[in-house]
C-alpha cells in the first residue's frame, strides 16, 4: 500500500467525530504492525495517541509528528476522489496526505541502525480546547528527540515560524426593546459586528514581519438574540486572532479590551513558532527536499499555528514541513499525489543525511 492508496484510506475515516477518530487510530496502529513496527497508543484526553520507534536504540532521534483529526465537514467529503494528480478529501493537505508519507517512511526507515525516529500521531491538533494537547503528553511520556518535524501542508518547504494563536471571547451589551420598536434599543448584535471591524482596524492588525505582511483576524462564532420579537441585549463573539512572531499578546489584548461595551476574556493561547533557518538540521532537510534543485525551500511562515510549540517548549528544533495541496479546510481539499511521494522520499533522505553530517561536524546530538 503506497502513500497514495494509504491516504486514500484514511480520508474515508470522519475523523472529525470521535467514532471516526478511534476507527482512523486504530488502522493506523494496525497497518503499522502488519509491517512489525511496535506501536505503543494511550488515551489523552479521551483522544488516542500513537507512538511507534524505528531505527536505532540510541544515538541521534529524529520525531515525525502527525495528527488524524481534522475539522468538521461534509459526508461526500469523506470520500476521496481523484482529479488528475489531485487527491480531493477531507485531511488530504492537513494532514493524511502528510501522515501517510510519514507511515511509509518510518517503515523504510525501521531496518537503519544508525537513527532513531519516532513517529508519533495524535487526533486534538484541530481542537480549540485550552488544555494539554497529545502532542505535549507524547513529549512528557520521553517521545523527544534532536529535532522534530510535524507534516502541516506547507507545498514542500520549511516552515521556520508560524503565527501564535489568541482566540478571544467577546461580550457585547446592549440596550433591550420591543422589535417593532427597534430605535428604543441598542442592537447588541449589530454592535459586535462594529466590534469586530474595529478590532480589525486597532493597530497590531496593522503590523509586518519579515515572514507575515499581517496579522490574520476571523470572526468564528456570533450567538446574540433570544427572541425574533426583541432587541438584543447581549450578544457573544469568538474571535481569532492568530498573531505574529515578535508581538506581544498581552498588548494585543489590551487594545481590544479597550472598545467600549465589551468584556474580552481568553479561550485559547499558544505562542507562535520560531526556529533558526541557520539550524543545521533545518539546513540537511533543506538539502535532503531539494534533492539537487536550487530552489530555496527555507522561506515559509505558516499562518495557522501546530503542535509544533509542543516540541520547542521542550527544547527540541522543531519545523513545520509537508507536501503540496491546497484548500485545506475548505470544501475541495486536495493534496498532490506526486508531492506525496517526494514527501516520503526526502523525509527518508532527510535521516539517511544525519548520520554524515553529524560526523562532518554540521550536526551536534543533544
Amino acid at each position: 500500500m503506497d502513500e497514495r492508496v494509504l491516504t486514500e484510506r484514511l480520508i474515508t475515516y470522519d475523523t472529525c467525530t470521535a467514532e471516526g477518530i478511534r476507527s482512523a487510530a486504530g488502522f493506523v496502529k494496525g497497518w503499522l504492525e502488519a509491517r512489525d513496527v511496535g506501536v505503543v497508543d494511550a488515551l489523552h484526553n479521551g483522544r488516542p495517541v500513537l507512538a511507534a520507534t524505528v531505527g536505532a536504540e540510541r544515538g541521534p532521534t529524529v520525531v515525525l509528528h502527525g495528527h488524524l483529526d481534522v475539522v468538521p465537514a461534509r459526508p461526500e467529503q469523506f470520500v476521496p476522489r481523484i482529479d488528475g494528480d489531485r487527491l480531493i478529501g477531507r485531511g488530504a493537505y492537513d494532514m493524511k496526505g502528510g501522515l501517510a508519507a510519514m507511515m511509509c517512511a518510518a517503515r523504510d526507515l525501521a531496518d537503519q541502525r544508525a537513527v532513531r525516529v519516532h513517529l508519533v500521531c495524535v487526533a486534538d491538533e484541530e481542537t480549540d480546547e485550552d488544555t494539554k494537547k497529545g502532542s505535549d503528553y507524547l513529549v512528557e511520556e520521553g517521545y523527544r528527540g534532536d529535532f522534530a518535524i510535524t507534516g502541516e501542508p506547507t507545498d514542500l518547504h520549511i516552515g521556520v515560524q508560524a503565527k501564535g494563536v489568541l482566540a478571544m471571547r467577546v461580550d457585547v451589551s446592549g440596550t433591550a426593546a420591543h422589535g417593532s420598536t427597534p430605535w428604543l434599543g441598542d442592537n447588541a448584535v449589530l454592535k459586535a459586528l462594529d466590534v469586530f471591524r474595529r478590532i480589525e482596524s486597532l493597530p497590531f492588525a496593522r503590523e509586518s514581519s519579515d515572514l507575515f505582511d499581517r496579522p490574520s483576524i476571523n470572526l468564528g462564532r456570533i450567538l446574540g438574540g433570544d427572541a425574533l420579537n426583541k432587541v438584543p441585549d447581549r450578544c457573544v463573539i469568538d474571535v481569532d486572532v492568530r498573531y505574529l512572531p515578535g508581538q506581544d499578546p498581552e498588548a494585543i489584548l489590551s487594545e481590544v479590551r479597550a472598545l467600549p461595551d465589551s468584556e474580552v476574556s481568553v479561550l485559547f493561547h499558544r505562542i507562535p513558532a520560531i526556529v533558526d533557518r541557520e539550524n543545521p538540521f533545518v539546513r540537511a532537510l533543506a538539502e535532503a527536499v531539494a534533492d539537487g534543485r536550487s530552489t530555496e525551500r527555507i522561506s515559509v511562515g505558516r499562518h495557522g499555528a501546530s503542535d509544533v510549540v509542543s516540541f520547542l517548549d521542550a527544547g527540541v528544533p522543531a519545523v513545520e514541513f509537508g507536501p503540496t495541496g491546497g484548500g485545506h479546510h475548505g470544501p475541495d481539499e486536495w493534496v498532490s499525489i506526486r508531492s506525496l511521494e517526494r514527501y516520503r522520499a526526502a523525509l527518508v533522505r532527510f535521516v539517511e543525511l544525519v548520520p554524515g553530517a553529524l560526523a562532518s561536524g554540521r550536526l551536534r546530538a543533544a
